[in-house]
């Protein structure tokens, strides 16, 4: 919205050329979602409090977490607040990206926002329940794959870069429809599953989606993209505002959101950023790169997985609770120590990702 001021403004003023620079934008996105979180954030507290969107609590799961009954969830409200705003007000609103990602993210906050009501409001544990939600989940995906395929004008749009290896890509033709809506409904869902702690899962989104800021910012600059030897796609840098919208409302979050916990995120954050991730990384073509450096929900989605198989095939449990953090907690290990450590290897994910950059 703001780019359109200052486009008028650089005619009189030229100082304000400044603003078109992708990077200032970035950072200004981070700063305005940050305080925006930090601000609001009190009083939406108050409010989840005083209308008792309280959290409920499994029986079944670590009882250590019996005494979290009550605290306010449904926060990723703040989050999805913050990044709207920030983005509508630092990035090219006439960008396709920007609103593919946008709508996404806001289609699957809705999906998040019922399953939530449900089971708090409602007293539903089912919310949704899973087909309902599988349905939704399906039609928005499907639709965000589908944009971006039609939308897409040149090959490098819909084929699959293969990190570490410079000349191996693959086209996906068709197929890419398939393939991009497993990725944004699979991150969508292992972002779901990873928050089950406080702050777990939003400092790992923090770093994956600043990571993914970076890549989208090279794969739109034809010059860095060229010498990288990544396929230049015009217009997708301006994801990076997206992406850094969520980095401040993430941190801003967080500021409430850590152990222990004032607020949880909920499934409208939770299934909202998980979505984002998928549609930026589907938008940069760094879709294996997602799956490295999003190694913690996918070791947490792949935990489930196995103890339902294992318990359906053997009626016998691989770990002693699932997702993957719950046995570490049933293990004995502090909730702040299970965090940490896992936002220590998701820091090191991030960073082999980051690596693929320059390693081709």
């Amino acid at each position: 919205m703001l780019v359109y001021l200052f486009e008028q403004l650089t005619r009189s003023y030229s100082f304000f050329n400044v603003f078109h620079y992708l990077t200032l934008r970035g950072i200004l996105s981070i700063l305005t979602a940050l305080v925006i979180c930090l601000l609001i954030g009190p009083a939406m507290i108050r409010k989840l409090t005083a209308v008792k969107l309280g959290q409920t609590v499994r029986d079944d799961g670590p009882r250590t977490h019996l005494a979290k009954a009550g605290t306010p969830t449904m926060g990723g409200t703040l989050i999805l607040a913050a990044v709207f705003v920030s983005t509508l007000l630092w990035a090219d609103l006439g960008n396709r990206y920007i609103w593919v990602v946008l709508l996404t993210t806001l289609a699957f906050g809705a999906i998040g926002w019922m399953d939530d009501y449900r089971k708090i409001v409602n007293k539903d544990p089912r919310g949704i329940g899973a087909r309902a939600k599988f349905f939704w989940q399906t039609l928005f995906g499907l639709a965000a794959a589908l944009f971006l395929y039609y939308g897409a004008k040149s090959p490098a749009e819909t084929q699959l870069i293969v990190p570490f290896l410079k000349n191996v890509v693959l086209d996906l033709g068709p197929f890419f429809v398939l393939f991009a809506y497993l990725v944004i409904v699979g991150s969508s869902n292992a972002v779901n599953l990873t928050d089950g702690l406080d702050g777990l899962a939003i400092m790992p989104t923090v770093m994956v989606a600043a990571a993914l800021g970076i890549f989208a910012y090279v794969t739109g600059h034809i010059k860095f993209a060229g010498y990288l030897g990544f396929p230049y796609i015009p217009g997708v840098g301006e994801v990076l505002i997206v992406c850094a919208a969520i980095v401040g409302a993430g941190l801003g979050f967080l500021w409430f959101n850590t152990y222990p916990a004032m607020v949880f995120m909920g499934d409208i954050g939770a299934l909202a950023l998980g979505a984002a991730l998928g549609v930026v990384a589907v938008a940069v073509r760094q879709e294996i790169v997602l799956f490295i450096m999003g190694g913690v929900f996918v070791m947490e989605t792949v935990s489930v997985i196995l103890q339902v198989a294992s318990f359906k095939l053997t009626g016998k449990r691989i770990f002693r609770m699932a997702p993957l953090h719950h046995h570490f907690e049933l293990k004995g290990w502090p909730e702040p120590r299970v965090i940490v450590r896992f936002w220590i290897i998701s820091l090191i994910l991030v960073l082999i990702g980051l690596a693929t950059l320059k390693i081709r």
